[in-house]
């Protein structure tokens, strides 16, 4: 039997401004590809509960962000422009991931790879690497830390989960949710340490105007 040994990933250069990715498989596409089968001979009911989950589990950081800002209303000004910050630190980070996709073009591993996916794949030119909804997530938890320790451990479990379904549902790699958590949180972890240096600065500008009533519960 002859073995076979696989050389280090080969980089691809694309146009101008662009870099085409490491091709995927030669990553962790053995570790997909054992995900994905995995998830083709667990029960269906599980499949289901990850498919629902990965196709609408945001929703459940939205609710828990504005659990956070009702609850920091409570606590003082200052809290509820954390929690405020929140959905737009989110949508830092999801712009961080965006941009990082349009340089870093790696097709999705259901296309690159002949497997049977629980989610239909996404169209070509919809990049796999990172993943748009591990930052999100990942972000999210993290600038829920800020809010509420007890509010961001659930969201950082919840996190998790995410990234771990996107690739059982078979529409990313392994390290395209290891690397989509990383950008969430890192993005999160910086706007959210800035914010609650200004947080009480900017509570002061906006007590007694009419936007009051999103700091304050008088």
């Amino acid at each position: 039997m002859t073995a076979t040994v696989a050389g280090p990933p080969q980089l691809a250069v694309g146009p101008p401004g662009k870099l085409l990715a490491l091709d995927g498989a030669s990553i962790d596409g053995a570790a997909y590809r054992d995900v994905v089968a995995l998830a083709h001979r667990s029960p269906g009911w599980l499949d289901a509960l990850v498919s629902v989950w990965s196709a609408y589990g945001l929703l459940v950081f939205a609710l828990l962000m504005v659990a956070g800002w009702w609850r920091a209303r409570r606590v003082d000004a200052p809290a509820a422009i954390i929690a405020l910050a929140v959905p737009a630190t989110v949508a830092a980070a999801y712009g961080v991931d965006a941009v990082l996709k349009l340089l870093v073009h790696e097709q999705r591993p259901c296309r690159s790879l002949a497997v049977k996916t629980l989610e239909a794949c996404p169209a070509p030119g919809d990049w796999s690497f990172p993943s748009n909804h591990a930052a999100v997530a990942a972000a999210s938890a993290v600038a829920l830390l800020f809010v509420s320790r007890r509010l961001g451990a659930w969201a950082v479990a919840a996190a998790l989960a995410m990234a771990a379904s996107r690739v059982w549902v078979g529409v990313h790699y392994p390290h395209d949710v290891l690397a989509g958590l990383a950008v969430g949180a890192a993005v999160a972890c910086g706007l959210m340490t800035l914010i609650g240096r200004r947080a009480q600065t900017v509570a002061r500008l906006l007590t007694g105007t009419p936007l009051n009533p999103l700091v304050t519960l008088s």
